[in-house]
């Protein structure tokens, strides 16, 4: 961790077990909804994730975190126990995505806008004026 352990916590949280449980020591990147295909299945819907150095990530709790390869550009960490989503890691990447929904509340982050949105159920309806790219954040 690149922080000083003694350092606060700028934002702590887990799966609905408490099987897994970490702790984000640097900034957060304000929120994104994904609405990709993996996403949705994996999600049930859109995902909202936030980001982070990975370096500024720690796990106070670890026993359920697994991960799963879902591309050549990605994998998945969810909790084997209760199913949780909770991260999105590019391979090769130094930042780790994270479900807004595991941060513990107040999380003091605002939704920026929407990706993927060439892949978007047609379920729904994206409801407000945030930016919207087709595809990620890169393009």
């Amino acid at each position: 961790m690149s922080t000083e352990d003694t350092a606060e916590p700028r934002a702590c949280g887990g799966c609905l077990c408490g099987a897994v449980r970490y702790e984000i020591r640097g900034s957060l990147r304000d929120v994104v909804a994904c609405h990709c295909g993996q996403c949705q299945r994996t999600h049930g819907g859109p995902a909202s994730y936030s980001s982070a150095a990975k370096s500024e990530i720690a796990f106070n709790q670890d026993r359920g975190l697994t991960w799963y390869r879902s591309s050549q550009k990605a994998r998945r960490g969810f909790c084997s126990q209760c199913g949780a989503s909770l991260f999105w890691e590019p391979i090769g990447g130094d930042s780790i995505s994270v479900t807004a929904g595991s941060l513990d509340p107040p999380s003091g982050l605002a939704t920026s806008g929407h990706i993927f949105v060439c892949d978007k159920g047609d379920y729904y309806e994206i409801a407000d004026d945030l930016p919207q790219r087709p595809r990620g954040l890169a393009g």
